[in-house]
C-alpha cells in the first residue's frame, strides 16, 4: 500500500509504484517514475526526468535529477535514471544528463553515502560504495563493486575501472584501471586491491595473473605499446584480460604507481643523549 504524508507533494504526473513511502515535505515533481517498495524520507525532492526502480531508499534531504551545474545547461537538459535497490544517503545530489538525448545512470545495490554529489552524465555500475562527501564531476564513469573513499574528487571524464579502491581525499584527473587500490595522500596506485578480489570470489589463479599483468604494466620498464601487446597477448581471458580492454580506450592518460626513489634512505632517529647519574647533595 503506498503511504504519501499529508505534508508531502506528488505532482498528478508523476507515477508511483506499488507501496512506495513519500515522507513529510518531500516533492515528487512532474514526470517522476517510483517503482515499488522505494521509500522516501523527510524533505526529499525527486525532480523532473528521474525513474527509480525497486526497493531504493532514500534519505533525508536528498535531491535527485538536478539540473547540470554546467553554463551550457539550457531549459530542456536530460534524465537520470536509478537501478533497483540502492541506499541514497542523507543530502545526496544527482543531476540529469546535460543534453536532452543525454542520461546520467546509476546501477543496482550502490551504496551512495552523506552529502555525495554526482554530476551530469556519471555512470555508475552495480555495488559501489561512494562514501561521505566524494565529488564526481561531470561524465565520469565507475565501475562495478568500486570503492571511492571519503572527500576523493573525481575530475569529468575520468573513469575508474571496476573493484578499484580509492583512498578518502584522493583527488583524481586520470583514469584508474580495474583492481588496484589508490592512496588517498599520494594520490598514486600501491597495489593491487588483494581484500578486495578475494572478497569478490576472485580465485588464487585469477589474483595470479592479475598480479602477473600488474608487474607488466607497472614493473616492466616496457614502452606503452609494448606493454599492451604483451598484455593482449598473454592475458586473453579471465579478469586479467580487463586490463587491456580498459587502458587501450584511455583518453586522459592512468594514474601511475607509487615508487621509491632511487638511492632513498631510511632515516633513523638519533638515540637519547644519555642521562648523567643523580648526585647526592650533602
Amino acid at each position: 500500500m503506498t503511504q504519501i504524508h499529508p505534508s508531502a507533494y506528488v505532482s498528478a504526473k508523476a507515477e508511483l509504484g506499488h507501496n512506495v513511502s513519500v515522507g513529510p515535505f518531500s516533492i515528487v515533481e512532474d514526470d517522476v517514475f517510483i517503482g515499488d517498495n522505494c521509500r522516501l524520507a523527510g524533505h526529499v525532492t525527486i525532480k523532473s526526468g528521474t525513474a527509480l526502480g525497486a526497493d531504493n531508499e532514500v534519505a533525508e534531504g536528498a535531491v535527485l535529477g538536478g539540473s547540470p551545474q554546467h553554463t551550457k545547461a539550457g531549459s530542456e537538459v536530460g534524465t537520470l535514471l536509478i537501478g533497483n535497490r540502492n541506499r541514497i544517503r542523507e543530502y545526496v545530489t544527482i543531476h540529469r544528463g546535460l543534453a536532452p538525448s543525454n542520461c546520467t545512470k546509476i546501477g543496482d545495490g550502490n551504496m551512495i553515502m552523506v552529502n555525495a554529489h554526482i554530476a551530469h552524465d556519471c555512470h555508475l555500475g552495480n555495488n559501489t560504495a561512494i562514501v561521505n562527501n566524494v565529488m564526481l564531476a561531470g561524465h565520469v564513469a565507475v565501475g562495478d563493486g568500486a570503492y571511492l573513499g571519503g572527500a576523493a574528487g573525481v575530475h569529468q571524464f575520468c573513469r575508474i575501472g571496476r573493484l578499484a579502491m580509492i583512498g578518502g581525499q584522493s583527488h583524481l584527473s586520470q583514469d584508474v584501471p580495474p583492481f588496484v587500490m589508490v592512496d588517498g595522500i599520494s594520490n598514486y596506485i600501491v597495489g593491487l586491491n588483494v581484500v578486495g578480489l578475494r572478497r569478490a570470489g576472485f580465485t588464487r589463479d585469477e589474483v595470479k595473473d592479475l598480479k602477473a599483468a600488474y608487474r607488466v604494466i607497472y614493473r616492466s620498464g616496457l614502452l606503452w605499446n609494448d606493454t599492451l601487446e604483451v598484455l593482449k597477448n598473454t592475458f586473453q581471458s579471465g579478469p586479467a584480460a580487463e586490463f587491456y580492454a580498459f587502458l587501450s580506450t584511455g583518453e586522459r592518460g592512468f594514474v601511475q604507481e607509487r615508487k621509491v626513489p632511487r638511492g632513498a634512505s631510511i632515516k633513523l632517529a638519533e638515540a637519547p643523549a644519555a642521562e648523567e647519574p643523580l648526585r647526592n647533595v650533602a
